[in-house]
């Protein structure tokens, strides 16, 4: 498709200039005042994010690993501790683990949705107490904007005291069990890098939780452990605070956010009317919300279709192509006895098309045509 206009992954622009004068507004906003760390904007923001989620308390902080990485701390999780975690994931959710001298144990994901799986978890608790380390938290992942099965985690984390962290860096926005993500675990953590459905223009994150204590031990953990005041150190911490100006831009994000949702909601039924026939289609459990934070598909001939794509100067990408227990980095921790198969497929056939709330109908319809042909051309 020589002269073909490329297409892009993710629109950023398209939103910036849906919003722009609100944006320089808000900045504006922040300049006059000059308060650019712990600015009134990030109360606010604080509480429309935990307004919009129905969580009684919202914790900004200065990144998505930071939002994995503060409530562990809040509960003490550190050396001789397991936290079970899927390997087919960004390892921001088992390096949050790592980085506290825990041991992130790799559980399978299910074979039809790409979440933990919850059948692993009971055996893996005990495979994790077989080599003497104590069980203390499971950190499932919205992977793809789909919130996971908590209700099926919990039943089996909670009996045995283990608490429930949910990485909805890509799922926040979403929601399942009749309540929305930053509800459905006892700590939500979720990303605003700038790709992520709700994003900002750098870092940022947040973490919510319905307990008023443990709402106030992260937010001493996101400032060096502060007490009364900065000289009040109570405990260790870290430097993880949000920058006024990202929370300003995200203000002006998120009252567009509802919109954008639903947007990229059409945009994936488009998809998965067009694509059924010819791929494995992500699933979506009846009654939950995904915010799609990619739209992934699983083919077995992967890397041809995608080299035949860039042909034709349709971008995708391979979220994600090795899994975690495979990395070099993590190959010495545990993973579950019966090894992760699904995970290790997974990583062989995913292949993710562009998404975003801004992907006219004329541009889908052009990636869809792509990518039928692509498959055709590879008997896929």
């Amino acid at each position: 498709m020589a002269g073909a206009v490329p297409i892009p992954f993710i629109d950023l622009g398209a939103q910036q200039r849906r919003i722009r004068d609100r944006i320089e507004q808000a900045i504006a906003r922040v300049l006059a005042h000059g308060q650019y760390i712990q600015g009134p904007e990030v109360a606010e923001l604080e509480g429309r994010l935990a307004a919009f989620c129905g969580a009684r308390h919202a914790v900004a902080c200065a990144s998505g690993t930071d939002a994995l990485l503060l409530p562990l701390m809040a509960l003490g999780i550190g050396p001789g501790q397991a936290v079970f975690v899927p390997s087919f994931t960004f390892v921001a959710t088992a390096e949050a683990v790592a980085l506290l001298g825990a041991t992130p144990f790799f559980v399978d994901v299910g074979d039809d949705d790409f979440l933990f799986d919850p059948e692993g978890l009971a055996p893996a608790i005990d495979e994790a107490r077989r080599l003497g380390l104590e069980p203390r938290a499971v950190i499932p992942v919205d992977l793809f904007g789909h919130p996971a099965d908590y209700c099926a985690i919990e039943a089996v984390a909670a009996p045995q005291g283990l608490c429930v962290i949910a990485d909805a860096a890509q799922g926040f926005g979403g929601a399942r069990h009749g309540r929305r993500v930053g509800t459905l675990a006892g700590f939500t953590a979720t990303s605003f890098f700038p790709a992520k459905p709700l994003g900002c223009y750098g870092d940022g994150g947040a973490i919510f939780t319905d307990d008023p204590e443990r709402a106030a031990v992260l937010t001493s953990l996101r400032v060096h452990g502060q007490g009364a005041n900065r000289y009040d150190t109570v405990r260790v911490g870290i430097n993880g605070r949000l920058d006024t100006l990202q929370a300003a831009i995200l203000i002006e994000k998120l009252a567009i956010f509802e919109d954008e949702i639903a947007a990229r909601n059409r945009v994936a039924v488009r998809y998965s009317e067009a694509l059924r026939d010819v791929a494995q289609m992500p699933r979506v459990v009846p009654g939950a919300v995904s915010t799609w934070a990619q739209y992934t598909v699983r083919l077995k001939h992967r890397d041809a279709v995608a080299a035949a794509l860039k042909t034709r100067q349709v971008p995708t990408a391979i979220h994600y192509p090795k899994p975690l227990h495979l990395q070099s980095a993590y190959l010495g921790f545990p993973r579950s006895s019966g090894g992760l198969p699904v995970a290790e497929r997974m990583a062989g056939e995913v292949l993710s098309l562009p998404m975003h709330p801004y992907l006219e109908p004329l541009v889908q319809d052009r990636i869809i045509s792509a990518v039928r042909e692509a498959i055709r051309e590879q008997g896929a």
